[in-house]
């Protein structure tokens, strides 16, 4: 069996330059290392193309969820597409680099605390992680605008053709529903998502109305209905692990610099994906 580790990344927001230099510095730690990114590479593809080229030449394997950043049509990337014409664009650009997708078959990780059946997800958000007291989408949206607390991707991530971002991700998790369901028996998952699964991680939150650009409800119990040893997920910039019903939930994200300069101890990355045979 290989030595290689399961590692871990996301929000790497190449854009800033100390955060280039951060990607520029990953390396594995044994030639056979795979590398799971979930998500927030860059608004520029690009940025997209350099940074997982050069990982995808340095790692075994390299994985990829997108993040709402990667699909967002900004003024930074003139004629880009949008929509599903954007993703489908991403899929592309990483099938070119050797780079899998949530659209292609799940791989098997033989290497340390192997085998796990790595399922990159991409599954969007439907404002239902919602603030309390709000009972629709209307409701909870109005509220985040009342508090000045509204997510770019209101103006920059666009559906297309769906009617909503609802209604792109409902379309979504069924077709990642039905997938998962479609599994053969063998070894276990890990989900890697550019969102949480689960509600609870939001909860720390500085600011709770933004928790509705965050995930879906629907999620809430594909740890328990799958074989899950782990799920990886970013998004908040809150890099921790936290533990529901037995499965870690491993937030790998690296952030904004004003966020990781900030803190006491300096990000270590790639981080080491917390599978319950890792965890001591």
């Amino acid at each position: 069996m290989s030595a290689g580790r399961l590692l871990a990344v996301s929000d790497l927001h190449i854009g800033f330059d100390r955060n280039r230099k951060v990607v520029e510095s990953l390396r594995p730690t044994t030639p056979d290392d795979w590398l799971l990114v979930a998500g927030d590479v860059s608004e520029r593809q690009e940025d997209i193309r350099w940074a997982l080229g050069l990982l995808a030449a340095r790692f075994a394997k390299v994985v990829w969820a997108p993040g709402n950043h990667d699909l967002w049509t900004h003024d930074a990337d003139p004629g880009a597409a949008r929509g599903v014409a954007r993703y489908q664009g991403l899929v592309r650009l990483c099938r070119d680099l050797g780079v899998l997708t949530p659209e292609d078959p799940y791989p098997v990780f033989d290497g340390e605390s192997g085998p796990l059946r790595i399922a990159p997800l991409f599954l969007l958000y439907d404002y239902t992680f919602r603030p309390p007291g709000a009972r629709s989408t209307h409701e909870g949206l109005a509220h985040a605008r009342r508090s000045g607390i509204v997510c770019s991707d209101e103006y920059l991530l666009h559906p297309d053709p769906y009617p909503s971002r609802e209604a792109w991700c409902r379309a979504r998790v069924r077709a990642t529903e039905a997938r998962l369901a479609a599994v053969p028996a063998g070894p276990p998952l890990v989900l890697v998502n550019h969102y949480p699964l689960v509600r609870e991680p939001t909860r720390v939150l500085r600011h709770p109305e933004f928790a509705q650009w965050c995930g879906t409800t629907a999620t809430a119990d594909w740890h328990r209905r799958f074989p899950v040893a782990a799920v990886v997920y970013g998004h908040l910039h809150i890099p921790r692990t936290t533990w529901h019903d037995g499965v870690p939930f491993q937030e790998v994200s690296l952030g904004y610099p004003r966020e990781w300069q900030a803190r006491a101890t300096q990000p270590r990355l790639p981080y080491r994906v917390a599978v319950p045979a890792l965890v001591g």
